[in-house]
């Protein structure tokens, strides 16, 4: 088993074994969580998690769900990722209490595994499907990620709501962003126009970032910052416009999700 499998194996085991104790005491909900973690992988679990919460009239969930289970086949890295965003999730997120409990109810590992297929649509040039997910999601969770975006592994979306990310932004892996972060544009401009978020950054909770900048290797934003221009690696920015104010106290600010600024 290579080490991509395994992990994705030792996810899927954990998710299994959680279950086992899971009892909501609704029936219903106790009979859909037990068909989840009795699906023959971990992608086959995700596509019917994820077919419920933007199935509607037009698209059912049995349609939506055939049509991921379809995507997870062709993309093996797709249930890779999620295994990445889920060990990130019970890593950095106390109130996680395990695996099982962020994959069945956190609303931004779901927001993100639905543009994951979303991303894989729009690359095979199926970009109409991958709008309506785009959309569907913005309804269902009020986080509106454009498929074209990329996004790394082990990224945490926490709490989500009011999350933006357009279509030419980069996020690389380890990243950390709380709820009403836009990574936006500045204007009507055209081609690449959002901002670049490399590894192991943490964003704050209704930070603006805008335009074609970076935002270094290991740096920090703070809540409620709008930043206009591009911020080095390992320091941390905070105001209207953001300025530098010091470091971050770790290396890894994504992971350690300490969120006081440097005194």
């Amino acid at each position: 088993m290579s080490p991509s499998q395994a992990t994705i194996q030792e996810v899927w085991d954990l998710l299994q074994t959680e279950a086992e104790s899971f009892h909501a005491h609704v029936p219903a909900l106790d009979a859909f969580v037990a068909a989840l973690v009795g699906a023959d992988h971990l992608g086959a679990a995700l596509a019917k998690l994820i077919a419920t919460q933007v199935s509607g009239p037009v698209v059912p969930p049995e349609t939506l769900e055939e049509s991921f289970l379809a995507v997870y086949a062709r993309h093996k890295a797709l249930a890779l990722a999620a295994a990445h965003d889920l060990k990130a999730v019970i890593e950095r997120d106390p109130a996680a209490g395990g695996l099982l409990r962020p994959f069945l109810f956190f609303k931004g590992f779901h927001a993100l595994q639905l543009y994951r297929v979303a991303h894989a649509l729009w690359g095979e040039g199926n970009k109409d499907f991958a709008l309506f997910l785009q959309y569907r999601t913005s309804v269902a969770f009020g986080v509106d990620i454009h498929p074209a975006a990329l996004i790394g592994h082990g990224i945490m979306f926490d709490h989500a709501t009011g999350l933006v990310i357009g279509e030419t932004a980069i996020i690389e892996d380890n990243v950390s962003m709380l709820h009403g972060v836009t990574l936006g544009g500045t204007g009507n401009e055209r081609g690449d126009r959002h901002p670049k978020i490399r590894r192991d950054v943490m964003i704050g909770a209704d930070a603006t970032i805008l335009g074609n900048i970076e935002i270094g290797e290991g740096a920090v934003v703070a809540a409620g910052s709008m930043v206009l221009k591009s911020v080095p690696p390992h320091v941390t920015v905070a105001g209207v416009p953001a300025q530098i104010v010091g470091k971050p106290k770790s290396q890894e600010p994504a992971c350690q999700m300490d969120q006081t600024l440097p005194e």
